[in-house]
């Protein structure tokens, strides 16, 4: 699903396994939207479930997101753990971290050019906490 809604998804459309969230500003472009996703839906195999269907919701919460004619933002819950995550004493919790940092790289600037430190400290025999892993640490 992900290669035939390709050329609009994170404009307007976000898919996930079999979900498939279509999001707009205005009603008026959230019909063209739901209307293009529909064409590319019928020209495949791909069926829609109608009990599955919400048409106009705003907004919803979905896979750690929050989707609203503002567009997709960040679960705000899964920020406040992100902000809560103690400083990291061993590897798995780090490891951990990441992870959930990971999954909103997207809303992150240079993501990978902030984490690289903590990145780095996965290595083999290499996590010693230093001052350029709370800072990285800290503006994640």
């Amino acid at each position: 699903m992900n290669n035939m809604f390709r050329p609009h998804l994170r404009r307007f459309i976000i898919v996930f396994f079999d979900d498939i969230l279509v999001y707009s500003s205005t009603l008026q472009d959230h019909v063209l939207h739901l209307e293009i996703a529909s064409k590319l839906l019928l020209s495949t195999s791909f069926r829609l479930k109608g009990s599955k269907c919400s048409i106009g919701a705003k907004p919803i919460q979905c896979l750690g997101h929050v989707v609203s004619n503002e567009g997709v933002q960040p679960d705000p819950e899964k920020l406040e753990s992100v902000q809560a995550w103690p400083t990291p004493t061993f590897l798995k919790s780090l490891r951990g971290f990441l992870g959930l940092t990971g999954f909103y790289r997207r809303f992150v600037a240079r993501y990978a050019s902030i984490a690289q430190p903590l990145t780095d400290l996965l290595k083999k025999d290499n996590f010693h906490w230093s001052d350029s892993a709370q800072q990285a640490f800290d503006r994640l």
